[in-house]
């Protein structure tokens, strides 16, 4: 395991929304014995509402607020010894203090998915406040593939089977 893994423990799934963060992160974590965390249903818990209903009312700069306060609160958990796999919300990683305070304090791996795979998965999911608007999506879809390419690592999502893209990862040079 590379020297800055071992340091931090933290293992950070960024990428666009449907792109199978949880469900791989979950199954991920599960294999390394590591604890995992889903951090807008976390958010959803602590706030008593949805993300949707934070985005409605109170907007999502606030919503960016409270995001980026949980990120730092488990980023002090794993600087303590407590290995984590985190998925992050698709906007997540494409704010700057986030993506600073993660690019020194673990691995950032990318889920990448093709756009007409995550327009498939989000038809129907009102749900995603982002996803409302179908033109909308498109243009945030590539407007958000330049902060996803900081990743430390890129994992193309080709299927609909989550266990490939955790062999994926475990087959990185990052576990050697």
């Amino acid at each position: 395991m590379i020297l800055k893994l071992k340091r931090t423990p933290g293992i950070y799934l960024t990428g666009f929304m449907a792109s199978g963060k949880t469900t791989i992160g979950r199954l991920l974590a599960d294999e390394l014995g590591w604890q995992f965390v889903d951090l807008d249903k976390e958010i959803e818990a602590q706030q008593g509402i949805s993300i949707a209903e934070i985005f409605d009312t109170r907007g999502e700069q606030e919503f960016r607020r409270i995001e980026t306060e949980a990120i730092r609160a488990h980023l002090r958990l794993i600087e303590r010894g407590r290995p984590a796999v985190i998925a992050f919300g698709g906007g997540a990683f494409v704010q700057p203090e986030n993506f600073t305070m993660l690019e020194n304090n673990g691995i950032t791996i990318w889920l990448d998915c093709p756009l007409e795979t995550v327009r498939k998965r989000v038809a129907q999911a009102s749900h995603r406040p982002l996803a409302r608007d179908a033109q909308r999506l498109d243009e945030l879809y590539r407007e958000r593939q330049a902060a996803y390419a900081r990743a430390d690592y890129r994992i193309p999502i080709d299927s609909d089977e989550p266990s490939a893209a955790v062999a994926a990862i475990l087959a990185l040079p990052l576990f050697s």
